[in-house]
């Protein structure tokens, strides 16, 4: 390892933030270190996964990290048998998830390939038709939440229910809709990795099968090849750009320059052949506004479908660029050519059997690439904003039943002491006794809401404990961009030479000003000519990929969304420089070098 440094520090070395003592009481037991396991886990390797969980967590929202971490765990350890990878471990620290990848024992692999092989091969070989029952296992899970309903319970049972005898009543119907909304974000989990793990291992067969014939090749080059394909995932922004310019052609865009959501759309509306652009605007509503800003994970994520301003942001800033004479439109068939131009290239290097097999790992990689993506629209995006949505109506329910003071106080519960909440009030419904209620609940709200707020200012710790001398761990490396290589970056002293190394994950070299992103309520300081530093992008910021010259991430490999989507937009990218948004500062000229993975400093800030 590095000489300045061979470890991180210990979880069990790191102090709460002030104001924030006794945070470990808002998770559950497992999520947490544990001095009882302290021997255990100080001895695995565990990072810091804020590409994901970039934000400290409320206790409900805990819910994303026990079915993801579950979800993508079996598919290695229990469904697939991954010959090298079993399940990520995962605990907080301070409100922010570390993972620790769970290897397979050596000598335990080769019993394993043939199981994966088969397994993995049966849905590599029908992968279309079972995408196909995937796309409604999804949507009947969506239309499902959807109708889940949490309404008050009556004064009275109705008489009807009575002489039918059906002898339960709407306080059953009311914790089975809240269970069932569990039960059904637990299911979407697994639908989201079903596909998902089989997506990154064929895009890394194919990746070290060219490492092999071609040891010289580039990771770009290799990247390239399966560049400008078909991705739902971009298909909103892709939406909005539609609706600029046949707000251009219908003459109806200057109406939609000013003015709340309200008020701009009754302008268009009034205008000749305002009514065909507010057609199109509420036929693209569903389902491509059920999409945030976020990612997914977190209660606090707005949703374009409730928030109907953000769409209308972007597209304002689409009609500017598109009067300006500027492309908006993504350039996906000079990626298409690229990408032929370049696999074409490197066929022609080989021959027999090699070429034969060249050409069918790429075919395959193409087939399954688009789900890298695609999944995330479905799931983060269009189930889990449904997800929240029904949270959301439970929480105003119980805050007008006088259970919490403000609606966002529920999600300051776990989802089981929320559970207990609700049983809290049929149990108090049916002696009609009322409630325990407030009293009891804000023992715990209040001091958490409090930690909480303490833990934003939490700097967290790239890694903990001592790292393996080579991580070889593939999807470690490929999403997440760890490499024994970035891991000695961020032991490494830091230096004053002014120039940031990390991954080359989009190619290109453009300078301008730094623009530094928390969240995406920071979304719009970003100006025209921009260079977006971030901890990690979210997919949905693409609508701002227009504005930008290129994207820095803190963390994110080769196949991260970051990654993933400054390719498609032509944009260079370098991600994993471990501390980007800590050493760059607003508004200092940098030098972005996507080809080579270095971003440089050129002077102090404006």
């Amino acid at each position: 390892m590095n000489d300045n440094a061979t470890k991180f520090p210990s979880p069990f070395e790191i102090p709460s933030p002030p104001g924030a003592e006794g945070w470990q009481d808002m998770y559950p037991y497992y999520l947490v270190f544990n001095e009882k396991l302290k021997e255990k886990q100080e001895a695995q390797f565990w990072f810091c996964n804020s590409q994901h969980w970039p934000f400290p967590l409320k206790p409900f929202d805990a819910i994303s990290i026990d079915f993801a971490v579950k979800g993508v765990s079996q598919y290695n350890s229990r469904h697939l048998l991954v010959p090298p990878a079993n399940g990520l471990d995962a605990k907080i620290l301070n409100g922010y998830l570390y993972m620790s990848p769970v290897p397979v024992a050596p000598e335990d692999i080769a019993a394993r390939v043939p199981i994966f092989l088969e397994r993995a091969g049966h849905y590599y070989q029908n992968w279309e038709s079972l995408l196909d029952n995937w796309k409604i296992k999804i949507k009947n899970a969506i239309a499902e939440m959807d109708a889940i309903k949490f309404e008050a319970l009556p004064e009275m049972v109705a008489t009807a229910d009575i002489f039918s005898g059906k002898g339960a009543d709407s306080s059953s119907d009311l914790l089975n809709s809240y269970d069932r909304a569990i039960q059904l974000v637990h299911e979407a989990w697994q639908y989201h990795f079903e596909f998902l793990n089989l997506g990154y291992a064929a895009y890394l067969d194919f990746f070290m099968f060219c490492k092999t014939v071609f040891p010289s090749i580039p990771d770009l080059a290799i990247t390239k090849m399966v560049q400008g394909v078909d991705v739902e995932l971009f298909r909103p922004d892709d939406e909005l750009k539609k609706l600029t310019r046949l707000a251009i052609e219908l003459g109806v865009d200057e109406a939609l320059m000013k003015g709340s959501v309200d008020e701009t759309l009754a302008a268009v509306a009034a205008l000749p052949g305002g009514d065909k652009w507010i057609a199109y605007w509420e036929s693209v509503k569903q389902p491509w506004f059920n999409f945030t800003t976020g990612n997914g994970f977190y209660s606090r994520d707005k949703y374009w479908i409730e928030h109907l301003e953000i769409p209308l942001a972007f597209i304002r800033n689409y009609v500017v660029q598109a009067r300006r004479g500027d492309r908006i439109e993504r350039p996906t068939e000079e990626l298409r050519i690229e990408r032929d131009r370049i696999s074409n290239e490197y066929a022609e290097l080989l021959s027999g059997d090699d070429r034969a097999t060249f050409e069918a790992k790429l075919g395959l990689s193409r087939t399954v690439f688009p789900y890298v993506e695609n999944h995330n629209f479905y799931i983060e995006h269009w189930f889990l904003g449904t997800f929240w949505r029904k949270m959301r109506e439970l929480s105003r329910l119980l805050t007008s039943l006088g259970f919490f003071k403000e609606p966002d106080d529920m999600f300051f519960l776990t989802r089981t002491e929320l559970r207990d909440v609700m049983f809290d009030y049929v149990l108090g419904w049916a002696t009609a006794a009322g409630p325990t209620g407030q009293p009891v609940i804000y023992e715990r709200i209040d001091p958490r809401k409090k930690i909480h707020e303490a833990l934003q200012g939490a700097v967290p710790q790239p890694a903990l404990n001592t790292p393996p001398d080579v991580i070889t761990e593939p999807f470690t490396i490929m999403l997440w961009g760890i490499t024994s290589e970035t891991v000695n970056s961020w032991l490494a002293k830091p230096d004053n030479s002014g120039i940031l190394k990390g991954m080359a994950a989009s190619p290109g070299i453009v300078e301008g000003p730094a623009r530094i992103v928390r969240n995406e309520d920071d979304l719009h300081l970003i100006n025209e000519g921009d260079i977006l530093v971030a901890t990690i992008t979210a997919p949905s910021w693409a609508a701002i990929f227009g504005k930008i010259k290129a994207a820095v991430t803190d963390i994110g490999g080769m196949m991260s969304h970051a990654a993933i989507v400054c390719r498609e937009y032509g944009l260079p990218a370098v991600t994993a420089t471990g501390s980007g948004t800590k050493i760059i500062k607003n508004g200092q000229m940098l030098r972005v070098d996507g080809s080579k993975g270095t971003v440089t400093i050129l002077d102090e800030a404006a």
